[in-house]
């Protein structure tokens, strides 16, 4: 009799769990070995951050500075009134703003100016170049343009023959009696009837008395005009017993015509 086929053996269902371990996920990176009294090295986006942030700094500063060089070279200058020569326009230790862009600027290193809004006239009070020393800075009134004839005779000043009215002169009472006569002029330039050239001008101080200008040194060159002053923005009152400075709050944002 044929015996039964028997059914085919089952796998042993017995499993090696050691050998079955798997790590699930993303596995982690060994941590780095520190040696004892060593310094640990930052993380590299640390780094970068921090020079980031250094190079924004930096930059900030760097284009602050060439906007200000740029600014006070073609646009506005601060200047400091250190004598009484244009009292009682401008007094000792007024802080001035200066129009340079209104003249046409000079351009750095080069001898080439940009255009100007308009020509100086008579009666501005402008800042140039010291014909004698130009390292030196000057601020006069002007007095006459070119083409103009000026004379000046004893308190008088003469514009083509007519008598200039000058309500902004400050008169010295102390003045030597022979200054004062009208026939009295005791100046190297404009004792006679002066014609003022071409691209230059005659200035005066307002303190007449106490004021080196043209009527000593002759003519201020246009292209040696550095701008217009139009603003006192600061104002110091020094008192020399005491070594100490008082505000003349008064004279502040004063604007110059």
């Amino acid at each position: 009799m044929d015996q039964e086929p028997k059914p085919p053996a089952q796998p042993d269902a017995r499993y090696d769990y050691d050998r079955m371990s798997v790590s699930v996920g993303r596995s982690e990176e060994p941590a780095p070995s520190v040696t004892d009294g060593a310094p640990v090295a930052p993380p590299i986006d640390s780094v970068r951050r921090r020079k980031s942030v250094v190079r924004e700094y930096a930059e900030a500063i760097a284009i602050a500075i060439l906007l200000a060089l740029v600014i006070r070279t073609l646009i506005v200058q601060a200047f400091t009134i250190p004598s009484g020569s244009m009292m009682d326009t401008l007094l000792v230790g007024d802080y001035i703003l200066v129009n340079k862009f209104l003249f046409g600027p000079e351009v750095p290193l080069t001898d080439y100016r940009l255009p100007s809004l308009r020509l100086p006239h008579r009666g501005d009070i402008i800042v140039f170049k010291y014909p004698a020393d130009e390292k030196r800075d000057f601020i006069k009134r002007i007095v006459g343009t070119p083409g103009d004839t000026v004379q000046v005779r004893g308190q008088q000043v003469l514009i083509n023959g007519q008598v200039l009215d000058e309500p902004y002169v400050r008169r010295n009472p102390s003045a030597l009696s022979h200054t004062s006569s009208p026939g009295f002029c005791g100046y190297a330039y404009a004792c006679e009837p002066l014609v003022v050239p071409a691209d230059s001008y005659f200035v005066m101080g307002d303190n007449r008395d106490n004021s080196q200008d043209s009527r000593y040194w002759g003519f201020v060159k246009r292209d040696k005009i550095k701008g217009k002053a139009f603003l006192i923005y600061w104002s110091w009152d020094s008192d020399r017993q005491g070594d100490r400075y008082w505000l003349r709050w008064w004279r502040l944002g004063h604007y110059i015509p």
